[in-house]
């Protein structure tokens, strides 16, 4: 299971968790090529997402994809993820390596830092995202960045980097040429009239440019 391809990720309103909807289009998006599912969520209790938090694993893992889970390196532990992923006010990596082990997938959101990119791989960090690189329905009021910093960040660091931020499959292309081995992806997969389709694109996008 390596750290590259497309990387989607869950959200409260656009993959709602009622009648079973966040099971249903996570897989569609597997089926396309998938690669990489990040459960995120904001409001919900640890005792809520644990049974989804689960099944998204079992999910992700039956189409030899990896299942993170955003922020709560307790609930990541509780379900058996294969990592977390942590922002600026979340856990630190210190503790999150004590607590999850060696073995476990630990990212960190550097948004435009490259020193805190380099710091967060010295850290232990498996691997880094940069963003927003284009205004974000799901994050309007994140900074946008510039791309060139994918370059400069391929040069110095030697883990993988995601892109993240308003990407849609049109964009991606560009992203993944600058030095993106994953971009991550909310609105464009989700709101897709075709999930499975849509992530059918970003694959090949990876395929066409990463071959």
């Amino acid at each position: 299971m390596g750290l590259k391809g497309l990387y989607v990720i869950t959200d409260e309103k656009l993959t709602p968790y009622e009648n079973g909807e966040i099971f249903k289009k996570v897989e569609e998006a597997l089926q396309g090529g998938a690669k990489i599912v990040q459960l995120r969520d904001k409001t919900n209790p640890n005792e809520f997402l644990l049974s989804y938090a689960i099944k998204l694993k079992e999910l992700s893992h039956k189409y030899s994809a990896i299942f993170i889970v955003n922020d709560r390196v307790d609930l990541a532990k509780l379900c058996d993820a294969d990592g977390v992923h942590i922002g600026k006010d979340d856990s630190s990596i210190t503790l999150a390596r004590k607590i999850l082990g060696k073995n476990k997938i630990i990212g960190v959101s550097c948004y435009g830092d490259i020193e805190k990119a380099k710091l967060m791989e010295k850290l232990s960090a498996d691997y880094v995202s940069f963003g927003s690189f284009y205004s974000s329905p799901t994050k309007p009021e994140a900074k946008v960045i510039d791309k060139e910093i994918l370059i400069e960040a391929k040069k110095i660091l030697k883990i993988p980097i995601c892109a993240i931020g308003g990407i849609t499959a049109e964009k991606a292309e560009e992203l993944i040429k600058l030095g993106a081995d994953m971009v991550a992806v909310i609105s464009d997969i989700w709101n897709a009239k075709d999930i499975k389709k849509r992530a059918k694109e970003y694959k090949a996008l990876f395929e066409k440019l990463r071959s």
